[in-house]
């Protein structure tokens, strides 16, 4: 009997005899092969390689070039992350592509962000200057009806646009810009986001600014790796279709960069170990069944001449078969099933999806750990097999070996070291804490056999079903111990996040800032675009148009407030920033942490102390007497005396593109703010504001009074159909995002599986395993019942012990992780006005108390009472040995 063929013929005889097992376990490691294949096939077509995006980034040209600045260091393929810019630098001009690759054809690409109105309806988008009748930009865009445009004025959308209601021969308002639509077709880039594509000049003035992305796409010859380094020396980063088409040997490059891929790897690896763990953890227990099943046959396989290695290869030899099985049907129907998601998947995505692309190495690799799982489920019941008294099996007594003191001794020393790791891992170190928790879990695999024969040993004062159970469970451990430990390593990483999880909410809500007194509302209007243009800067008349509705929304128009200010940007696209200090002192020593809120100014204007700011009768008053007098009103985070403020202006003119900076002294008045972030930071009365030569302009409507939910929504779709760019915010303290408590119960609902597949299985192999004990039990008088007493038993220990394990060692790293999770830097924050100052660090602990109860009371409760309710209670006689 040399080999692995007689080893495998007989698992395959006793896979096709063991139907019902064969099938459990062909299921647990078929169904994990199965999802990861499919989500390895969406994710490959998902993931446009860089020479598949090729036509995206630069259409037909041989690069794109996009000015920085500096001297940039950059892989072959920058959209892979690789990128760094040292230095400082102008930006390279056309001259530099001249100077650098010769006389080519060139043309522009921009590329912004922008509110497009169509109706009096703004729907966010992209707008893009390129030529797409130029032969460079083919690939761009792909054109279904229309044409596409030939110059300034007219403009293609895309399909999303479309679906929003957009069709050819409509006007859309751009930037301030009117522009036709003459074309409706395919953005190479954005699926679900609508764009907006003219000719360069479209959108105006509006367009040029630096929150736009300008590049250049180069046609004639190769763009080289040579030619790339020489323009990343002058400041430009190059995509380059010749040089990520066939990548040069760059070792220069890593030296200047880390993409992080050294940690994905490692976060990775980890989550495949534990989803490994708990596959092989899952299967154990039928193939700890199995072997007991043919512990016969190989003790007469012992006592004639077999070795111990011969015995260990016909139970692994199940787990090669079953591996085998289920690798190659998991893999198989993965793809198939991959192929078939991928429609569905791109419908929720934004971007559009590469070919289809089947990874064929992926799918090996996730066959292969399939296979594995299986082998190493069948292990340790392998190992213990051929360690059987031979004399006793022969003669109908059960011969497993005594257990071993190692085990657990090996088990708490990795379980020491997965706490030295979680607690070095408190610094910062989150690898650290990820290690530590799979150590732990390791640690307590190897723990549970000692704490199963303790409970055994603890059984004696219990009901006969329940000691029946708990004994039986510590004289088989080899199928009770995986059983535990799946339930527990499930219960432990559920653990481990939910406290991450309300820790991390804890956080948000003790430190959140509200930007308006509890109950208080207010308006704003924004600009339609992310440039800051001019043309794009509300106006008095829509403030005024906004305010009748306010007005004509509320109970009482007294509650309604406008607050002037000092805006961010003019009517002229001019900037001015004021900074506040007191006389004699320093940048460093800051009046305020910051200042925040929902105002479009920082600096308001008014003669009379607003309502706003949340001053009590006292503040109110010395507020309203210093306006009064001509002095300015500044907020600080401390009591600080004086009656003067020294005033830093900066400011920036678009016509000429030039900064000043002046220095000016004021009389003040200064008010500690009861809040951390006032709404603003000063309060300047009409006299002070008029010497700023600046435009003192509308930055909010305040309503005084409470808005039900239902009031807010109405007002706030008033708003819309009068000024498409108008925010209605109503402060009504922290409001935790629903997605916590989705995540929670995501948490809970997989814990939940995982620990019901786990408990039902090991306790219907228990009971398989245990039908002759249990038969003999009924001929000596046991009521029918007392099977179901047993079976709920069985499953009700499984699931507590199981429980109370992993949400011991799922404290360990659940605790650890919530330092770096939830403290802000060491102690220092940067405040609105860029000062470094001494914040709240936490770290911040909440235990999620109810899910953990649940965990360990509710799901072993009701695991017992679904397996009592559907184990039969009565079976035919049947002899011990059978």
């Amino acid at each position: 009997m040399r080999g692995w063929r007689p080893a495998l013929r007989l698992a395959w005889r006793d896979v096709a005899r063991s139907k019902g097992r064969s099938l459990l376990v062909l299921a647990l490691i078929t169904l994990p092969v199965l999802a990861v294949t499919a989500a390895a096939v969406v994710q490959a077509t998902a993931d446009v390689s860089a020479v598949d995006a090729i036509p995206r980034k630069m259409g037909a040209a041989q690069a794109r070039v996009q000015p920085v600045g500096g001297v940039v260091v950059q892989s072959p393929d920058p959209s892979n992350g690789q990128l760094s810019v040292t230095g400082r630098g102008d930006a390279p001009t056309r001259s530099t592509l001249t100077e650098v690759l010769g006389d080519r054809d060139v043309i522009t690409i921009d590329e912004g962000y922008a509110e497009v109105v169509l109706d009096k309806r703004a729907v966010p988008s992209v707008p893009v200057e390129v030529d797409l009748r130029d032969p460079l930009s083919h690939g761009l865009f792909e054109l279904h009806t229309g044409e596409l445009p030939g110059a300034a004025g007219d403009v293609v959308v895309n399909e999303a646009a479309a679906e929003r209601g957009v069709e050819i021969g409509d006007r859309l308002e751009v930037l301030g810009e009117s522009v036709e639509v003459v074309g409706i077709g395919r953005d190479a880039t954005h699926r679900e986001t609508p764009t907006v594509t003219g000719p360069p000049g479209t959108f105006g003035r509006a367009f040029a600014s630096d929150d736009t992305t300008t590049d250049w796409l180069v046609g004639g010859d190769p763009v080289l790796w040579s030619n790339v380094r020489d323009l990343n020396e002058r400041g430009a980063l190059v995509f380059s279709r010749a040089v990520i088409t066939d990548p040069p040997e760059v070792e220069d490059v890593s030296a200047h960069m880390d993409d992080g891929s050294s940690t994905y790897i490692t976060v990775a690896a980890l989550v495949v170990a534990m989803a490994l763990l708990e596959v092989v953890l899952l299967a154990g227990p039928a193939f700890a069944v199995g072997a007991r099943r043919q512990a016969r046959t190989l003790a007469l396989i012992a006592a004639s001449g077999g070795t111990p290695r011969q015995a260990r290869r016909v139970v692994l030899g199940t787990g090669v078969v079953l591996g085998t099985i289920a690798a190659l049907v998991g893999a198989v129907v993965g793809v198939v099933l991959g192929l078939g998601l991928v429609p569905l998947v791109q419908r929720f995505s934004g971007v559009w999806f590469g070919p289809v692309e089947v990874n064929w190495l992926v799918v090996a690799i996730v066959a292969a750990f399939g296979l594995l799982s299986a082998f190493l489920a069948a292990l340790v019941p392998a190992w213990l097999a051929s360690r059987q008294d031979v004399v006793a099996v022969l003669a109908g007594r059960r011969g497993d070996p005594p257990p071993s003191a190692r085990t657990p001794a090996l088990g708490f020393v990795l379980l020491g070291v997965g706490v030295a790791l979680s607690v070095i891992g408190v610094k910062g170190g989150e690898l650290a804490i990820a290690f530590g928790a799979v150590v732990s879990v390791l640690g307590m695999v190897f723990v549970v056999p000692l704490v199963v024969g303790a409970v055994g040993r603890l059984a004696r004062r219990l009901p006969l079903v329940m000691r029946y159970a708990v004994r039986d469970a510590a004289r088989h451990r080899t199928r009770t111990v995986p059983a535990i430990a799946a339930v527990a390593a499930t219960v432990a990483g559920v653990v481990a996040l939910g406290i991450a999880n309300s820790s991390d909410e804890a956080e948000n809500r003790a430190t959140y800032v509200p930007e308006l007194p509890m109950g208080v509302g207010v308006v704003t209007l924004y600009s339609t675009s992310s440039m800051g243009s001019a043309s794009d800067v509300p106006s008095e008349r829509a403030w005024a148009d906004v305010e009748a509705v306010v007005r004509g929304r509320v109970e009482d128009e007294g509650n309604v407030e406008v607050v002037r200010g000092l805006p961010f940007d003019s009517a002229d696209g001019a900037t001015l920033n004021l900074e506040f200090q007191q006389p004699g002192r320093g940048r460093e020593d800051a009046l305020l942490e910051g200042w925040g809120g929902r105002l479009g100014a920082s600096v308001v204007v008014a003669d009379t102390a607003p309502s706003f700011l949340g001053l009590d009768d006292q503040q109110r008053a010395t507020v309203s007497r210093s306006l009064s007098a001509g002095r300015a009103v500044v907020f600080a985070s401390r009591a600080v005396s004086g009656d003067e403020v020294r005033v830093r202006a900066h400011s920036w003119d678009p016509a000429t593109d030039e900064s000043g900076k002046d220095d000016f002294t004021w009389p003040a008045a200064y008010v500690r703010s009861a809040e951390r972030y006032p709404a603003a930071q000063a309060i300047l009365p009409t006299v002070l504001a008029a010497e700023l030569d600046t435009d003192v302009m509308p930055a909010g409507i305040l309503i005084g009074e409470t808005l039900s939910t239902s009031a807010e929504e109405s007002l706030d779709e008033a708003l819309g159909s009068v000024a498409a760019n108008s925010q209605l915010y109503v402060e009504r303290g922290y409001q935790a995002p629903d997605e916590v408590f989705i995540l929670l119960l995501i948490l809970f609902t997989l814990g939940a599986v995982l620990m019901l597949g786990g408990t039902l299985t090991a306790t219907f192999l228990a009971l398989a395993d245990a039908k002759p004990d249990l038969a003999t039990l009924a001929a000596v008088g046991a009521a029918p019942r007392a099977r179901r007493g047993v079976a709920a038993s069985y499953a009700l220990m499984v699931g507590v012990i199981g429980a109370v394990l992993g949400t011991i060692v799922g404290f360990i790293p659940g605790v650890a992780i919530t330092y770096p999770l939830t403290t802000m830097g060491e102690g220092i924050c940067t405040a609105t006005n860029n000062v470094p100052l001494v914040c709240e660090s936490g770290p911040y602990l909440d235990i999620p108390w109810l899910m953990i109860l649940g965990l360990v009371v509710v799901l072993p409760l009701l695991t017992a009472l679904i397996v009592g309710l559907t184990a039969r209670s009565r079976l035919p006689l049947a002899a011990r040995l059978t």
